[in-house]
Formats: C-alpha cells, sequence, structure tokens
C-alpha cells in the first residue's frame, strides 16, 4: 500500500503498482480507510465509565490515572482469585505481529492469565489442511493464470480475495472455466461459467461424492495408497449426494469429470465453508482432491486456502510462553460461557484488543449477558466506542495500522512485509505494543524482554532456522519493504495428503435441514456471510455499512408463504433471539435458505441487536471454531414497514 502524506495527514490510500499483488489497487473496503482514520467519532483519550455497564457514559482520564487503574485491579483480582481469572480477549482487528501477537503475549504469559485459543474465523479449516497436508501452503495467486479449471469453493473472491480476480480474469481470457461453489448467490457466482449451490454445511458430503465419481470412472492420477480412502468415499454416490447437498446427482458427475479432466485445475477456498460443525473435515476431503487427480504437479494447478505457514517467523521469541507457568486455555467462540459458566476461578477480568466481540462472537445474548457482570472488570483498547466498548470499564485509545510500526504477514499471498508510521497519532493514541509494555512497567515486570523495542522485536522473530525466511533481514526490509519468502513454486508437487487419516464420513450438522436438532419451529438455514462492502466490524460506524447489514435475503418460494415482500420489515428468530432486518426478496439464494449479511454494530440498531442473537456457541468438528452457519430460524412479517 501507498499512503500519500500532505501537511502530516494522509490524504490517499492505493495499491502498491509494484507490488506483484496488490497491483496498484485497493479492495472498496480499505481503499476508504482513511474515514475511519479521521472520522470525528474516534477515540482520542483514555476514558473511565461512569455509567452503568453497557450504557456507554464514559469521563476522561489521564494515561497515568488508567494504567494505575488497571495495574491495580489486576494485581488485586490476581492476588485473590489466582491470575487465571484475567481472561485476554483479541484477534485480528490488526494483521501485523507486533501490535498483535508479541508484547500483549508477554504481559499476560507473565501475568499467568488464561490463554486464549483464537478460533473465531480459521482454526477447522486450517485443522482440515494440516491433518491433510501438515503445512498451511497452497497455489501462489499469480499462478492462477496458468489454470483452465478454477473452483472457488465457498470463496466469494470479489469481497474477500479481490486481488486475485485479475489472476481469475487472464485465465478466463485464455479459456479457462470458472465454477462457484456457494449457497449465496454472490457477485463471483453470478459472474461464473457454472454455479453450484449447495446446502449449508453440506460441503463435506459433496467432497466425497467428487472422490466417488472420480474413483468409479477411474479418473484418479494419486501415485499413494487410496484403498481407505476409496472405500469410504464407496458410501457416497451421487444420488445419495444429492439428496445430502441438495445438488443434482448429474451435476455432481458432471463437475467431478469437469474437474478431473481439464488441465490444469486449481480450487480456491475460503474460510466460509468451514464454519460449519463439518467444516474442518470438509476442508481436509476438499484440499485432498487436487492430490487425486494429479493438479499439484502442474503450475496453475492445486488448491488455496492460505499461504501463511510459510510465514514461519519464530513466534515464541514474539510471544515468550516461558515467562510464565502453563495456564488454562478459554475458547474465544464460546466467550458467552467463558463469562458465565467457567469457575476455578472464575473470569474476573476481561482485557479486549483487536476485537469487538460484543458484536462478532456467536451466541449473542449470552455474550451481553456475561459483559453485564458487575464484578467483571473489562478494559478496552479500541479505535472507536464500539459494542464492547459500550460494556467497559477503561477504554483505551489505541493507534491504526497508518500510525505505528508493524510487520506484517498474508494468508493469500508469499510476500512478508515491514511498515512503518505514515502519519503521528492523533490526540494520545497509542500503539498496542507500548500499552503493554507501560502496563507490564506498572504491574512491577522486570525482565528484559519488556522493555525490547519494536525493531527488536522485528530481529527477534526473523531469528529463525526456517529455510523460508533464510536471508530476510530487518535492514533488507527497509530497503524492499516487501519480499517473497522462499517458497517452492509448486509446494505439494513431491509430497502426498494423508490419504487414511482423521474420519471423513458425513452425518448433516445437528442444526441443519436434516440434522437431528432440527425444529419444526424454525425451518430455514441463515447464513450470516462477509458483507461485500466491510471489513467484519470495522467499518460499523459508518451509515452504509449499517443499512447493508440491516437486510435478510430471501428466495420468493420462501417469502410468498410467509406474506413477506420486497423492503419490508421482517423479524428473524429462533430460541436464542430475535433480531430485525429489512427482506431483500429474489434469486439471493435458494429457496429454504436465508441469508443476513455481517455484523452490525448492535448499539446503531434500533432494537439493540445483530445477527448473532441468532448463531449457537457450538465448535466445529475439529479446530474448535464457531459454527456461524449451522443455523435454523424462522422469519415473520413485521407489522411496521421498517426494522
Amino acid at each position: 500500500m501507498l499512503v500519500t502524506v500532505e501537511d502530516g495527514r494522509a490524504t490517499r490510500l492505493r495499491g502498491n503498482p509494484d507490488h506483484p499483488v496488490t497491483q496498484g489497487f485497493l479492495c472498496a473496503k480499505v481503499s476508504r480507510y482513511l474515514e475511519r482514520e479521521y472520522h470525528q467519532d474516534r477515540l482520542m483519550h483514555p476514558l473511565r465509565r461512569i455509567g452503568s455497564k453497557g450504557e456507554g457514559r464514559f469521563e476522561r482520564i489521564s494515561w497515568d490515572d488508567a494504567l494505575d487503574e488497571i495495574a491495580s485491579r489486576l494485581k488485586a483480582l490476581a492476588a485473590g482469585y489466582g491470575p487465571e481469572c484475567i481472561m485476554p480477549y483479541s484477534y485480528a482487528g490488526t494483521m501485523g505481529y507486533l501490535q498483535g501477537e508479541s508484547m500483549d503475549r508477554r504481559f499476560f504469559h507473565r501475568l499467568g492469565a488464561s490463554r486464549l485459543d483464537r478460533t473465531i474465523c480459521a482454526t477447522a479449516g486450517a485443522a482440515g489442511l494440516m491433518e491433510a497436508y501438515g503445512a498451511r501452503l497452497g497455489t501462489a495467486p499469480q499462478d492462477f493464470v496458468h489454470a483452465r479449471y478454477i473452483i472457488a469453493w465457498g470463496a466469494n473472491i470479489l469481497a474477500t480475495n479481490v486481488h486475485l480476480w485479475p489472476f481469475i480474469v487472464e485465465a478466463r481470457r485464455c479459456g479457462a472455466k470458472l465454477v462457484v461453489i456457494d449457497p449465496v448467490a454472490t457477485k463471483v457466482a453470478r459472474l461464473a461459467d457454472w454455479h453450484l449451490a449447495p446446502y449449508p454445511g453440506s460441503d463435506l458430503a459433496l467432497a466425497l461424492g467428487l472422490m466417488h465419481v472420480i474413483f468409479s470412472e477411474r479418473l484418479d492420477r494419486c501415485d499413494g495408497d487410496t484403498a481407505s480412502l476409496r472405500a469410504r468415499a464407496c458410501k457416497y454416490p451421487p444420488e445419495r449426494v444429492a439428496e445430502l447437498t441438495g445438488i443434482a446427482a448429474e451435476d455432481i458427475t458432471r463437475l467431478a469429470r469437469e474437474y478431473a479432466a481439464t488441465r490444469p485445475a486449481v480450487i480456491r477456498a475460503n474460510y466460509g465453508l468451514q464454519r460449519s460443525e463439518r467444516g474442518g473435515r470438509a476442508m481436509r476431503a476438499i484440499a485432498i482432491l487436487p492430490a487425486l487427480i494429479g493438479a499439484w504437479k502442474e503450475k496453475g494447478g492445486g488448491f488455496q486456502l492460505t499461504t501463511s505457514g510459510a510465514f514461519d517467523l519464530n513466534k515464541n521469541a514474539l510471544a515468550r510462553p516461558d515467562l510464565g507457568p502453563p495456564a488454562r486455555t478459554l475458547n474465544m467462540s464460546t466467550l458467552g460461557r467463558a463469562l458465565t459458566e467457567t469457575g476455578n476461578p472464575p473470569v474476573k477480568a476481561l482485557v479486549v484488543y483487536n476485537s469487538n466481540p460484543a458484536a462478532i462472537a456467536p451466541n449473542h445474548n449470552l455474550v451481553r449477558h456475561g459483559l453485564a457482570r458487575e464484578d467483571l472488570f473489562t478494559v478496552v483498547l479500541e479505535h472507536f466506542q464500539t459494542d464492547t466498548a459500550d460494556w467497559a470499564d477503561i477504554v483505551l485509545p489505541a493507534t491504526t495500522f497508518l500510525e505505528h510500526t508493524d510487520l506484517y504477514f498474508a494468508y493469500g499471498h508469499y510476500y512478508l512485509q515491514l511498515a512503518r508510521p505514515a502519519v503521528a497519532p492523533p490526540g494520545e493514541c497509542k500503539p498496542n505494543a507500548e500499552v503493554f509494555r507501560l502496563l507490564a512497567a506498572r504491574m512491577g515486570f522486570d525482565e528484559p524482554c519488556f522493555r525490547d523495542t519494536d525493531d527488536d522485536m522485528i530481529r527477534q522473530a526473523l531469528d529463525t532456522p526456517s529455510p523460508y525466511l533464510e536471508g530476510i533481514t530487518l535492514e533488507r526490509l527497509e530497503r524492499e519493504h516487501f519480499i517473497r519468502l522462499n517458497v517452492p513454486e509448486l509446494p505439494f508437487a513431491n509430497k502426498l495428503p494423508d490419504l487414511d487419516g482423521g474420519p471423513l464420513d458425513y452425518t448433516p450438522p445437528l442444526e441443519s435441514r436434516l440434522g437431528s436438532e432440527r425444529k419444526a419451529a424454525y425451518p430455514l438455514e441463515l447464513v450470516s456471510s462477509k458483507n461485500h462492502d466491510s471489513l467484519n466490524s470495522t467499518f460499523g460506524f459508518r451509515a452504509e455499512t449499517d443499512a447493508q447489514t440491516a437486510i435478510l435475503e430471501m428466495h420468493p418460494e420462501d417469502a410468498a408463504p410467509r406474506g413477506i415482500e420486497d423492503g419490508c420489515a421482517v423479524e428473524v428468530f429462533n430460541a436464542r433471539g430475535t433480531v430485525r432486518l429489512s427482506a431483500r426478496v429474489g434469486a439471493h439464494v435458494r429457496a429454504g435458505v436465508v441469508r443476513a449479511p455481517m455484523v452490525r454494530w448492535a448499539r446503531k440498531a434500533a432494537d439493540g441487536s445483530n445477527v448473532n442473537v441468532l448463531t449457537a456457541d457450538r465448535l466445529t468438528d475439529i479446530g474448535g471454531g464457531p459454527c456461524f452457519y449451522n443455523c435454523m430460524v424462522e422469519v415473520r412479517r413485521c407489522a411496521v414497514s421498517q426494522p
């Protein structure tokens, strides 16, 4: 990214034309980031709560007062209940190593706080990929131009991976076919050569059906022993898979034949498909498909979910888990339960940064119930007064990525990137790393690592025996800004996946149209996938984002018997709660499925809620991730015209 700065103020953001992936343009979301940078509601000073919990009333205080109060409260709670009563909560509000997983981790490890299992986005898919190949690598985006058959499986590329799109466009100019597998008729699906809309959470069954055809018609080109996998796939003929997925048997057969016969063939999977009870193993099965047809041996063939495994930095040097004793681990996807059910000790303090759990966590009402506890001391590092900040006791103003040093990885390409501040922080905003340095000093942590500078930590992170990072230094990053890791062009050309690993048998998710917990009162499957023009809850301050995430897409066959017309106000509900939205009726989803783009700030909504009042905190088959897309609901028309 290039930043134009005039008189100390950033005035323009654009992609770096010299970068082989961003190629001079940015996604629609980040290109508007200066709205966030200079918004009138941005937090500038530390705040202390003066109203009741959740009311969102605060007074300005000094940094000294804020740090002293946080340190004294944490010390007292650790002494009274044990340090595991303190829970950190963070994710990818920044993708940088320094502001996301360095001094903060050192602080909590030294304190002895509970560890956090950071599962909210990607762990199920990552676990499936590790079961298959033992590495989180994939086809480089530039190589997609060589593909002649491209499957976007649960990948809304124009919304969540737009820098891959030019390579796909070039491949299609050369004759490539684009197939989209997605329950939602996304913009990519409408532009594709073929769109298949499976039931939510049925991807494992579809993958097994493709394997059945590949094996039964002898389309496989795998060098390994596939006997065990053949036996499993044998149980999933297209006719059975059609019943499980809602895709016609002849389409399953056709897809398998075309995929196996067209060379090179590549699959771009994304994380939506693993947000299901069977999501981890679904990703494992899909990742195996390229090995079965020999796609890894050809440039432009293979599979990409993530490239993050290539960024093999020295994470232990950054996080220093050795600073404290082993501690219990709490799963961030079950935050509501952690705050309301966990004992021995109960969670008495919550420190939130790089995340907005009151908006993005599943089972919203239970999360809100936990945040409302008067005996829960909550600290939030933020840019805005978000849903979560409303529940805080202390709010600290944080810097944006334009205002601090950081080292960035990617999960869609292989370039490591260094960023220095482009503009000065406004007001009294501080980088996360600096906040935790200051807190460590207040707590009396005197280990030298708490005095490491940002550059010290970058050098420590780069001090790794990984061949992927050989020759990459801070000095070289200063000169070049972004450097390609030493990853082979065809990472799995000579590596067979584990074809006889964990179980791949499919049973429908419990909360699905074929699941054992389906209730007649809730006949519709809800998908709460990404909003095209927002980044999770990052742009929730925008009125446009609030409007875009206040809709429910319905098929006409589901709308008509409920008396629902395009634009009318509806209530979407299940046993966990109710949210009011505006109906958008059309062929946006298949019949029996509804979609609500995620995720609006609940505090901006008329009913004070968002779609996560409906989602369960049930966990995936492997990886401990959330099952956002296994959610059964009913919809009824409201008496009033607007939600």
